[in-house]
């Protein structure tokens, strides 16, 4: 993996990019904020196999500290989409970064005012289905693949995989793979996502996030 997509690494698997700032196009207007999420709503360590180095987060906290430089895209209104962003103001919620072994994962469980259109956010995940990303580290290229997602009865679902790579890199070079999950009824949302190559099923991660997290909040 070369330096440039180690970077990509870094920026678009950390919390600042499952847990957003403020959106676009996709984006309802902002509204006050949402009830306290407790940490007993993520999922139990031992529920992500073979997982380490657990790393939680408080949303609120996340979303207080400051952004790295932001990166340029060549396609209007495909900023979201590009940082992973699916959580604009609103918010309150935990989560949590494990290394797993290929890569890492992540889970967010938030409850919002302002919840994402998840059938809009897949729309325009497929409208910028490939986009040039030009920062101060360089070029890359965001190639997003829209997937058929997990059923969950009563809740909206996305389901995506993006693959960050070099321009004009040969195909036996894979780039950094990242997948994402979501899944969203009323005001609570649950993202899970790997980057690299960590052969989660993570759409069982996911469904068993949303009903573990179902007690917690009172659903």
């Amino acid at each position: 993996m070369t330096a440039r997509i180690r970077a990509l690494a870094v920026s678009a698997a950390a919390l600042a990019t499952i847990s957003g700032v403020p959106g676009e196009s996709i984006q309802a207007a902002a509204a006050p904020p949402s009830p306290v999420v407790p940490p007993a709503a993520l999922l139990p360590p031992e529920t992500v196999p073979h997982a380490s180095a657990r790393d939680g987060f408080d949303l609120a906290s996340a979303l207080s500290t400051p952004d790295r430089e932001e990166s340029r895209v060549d396609v209007g209104g495909c900023e979201d989409v590009v940082h992973g962003r699916l959580i604009g103001t609103g918010a309150a919620g935990q989560g949590f970064q494990s290394a797993v072994p290929g890569g890492q994962v992540s889970e967010l469980v938030a409850r919002t005012t302002n919840p994402p259109d998840l059938t809009a956010w897949a729309a325009q995940a497929a409208r910028c289905s490939q986009v040039t990303v030009d920062d101060a580290a360089g070029t890359a290229v965001s190639t997003v693949t829209v997937q058929p997602p997990p059923t969950v009865p009563g809740a909206k679902t996305l389901s995506y995989q993006q693959l960050l790579t070099l321009p004009g890199q040969p195909p036996e070079l894979p780039g950094l793979r990242l997948r994402t999950v979501a899944i969203a009824a009323d005001d609570v949302l649950v993202v899970l996502r790997d980057a690299g190559t960590t052969g989660l099923d993570l759409d069982t991660l996911a469904v068993a996030a949303w009903r573990h997290a179902a007690g917690p909040l009172g659903r």
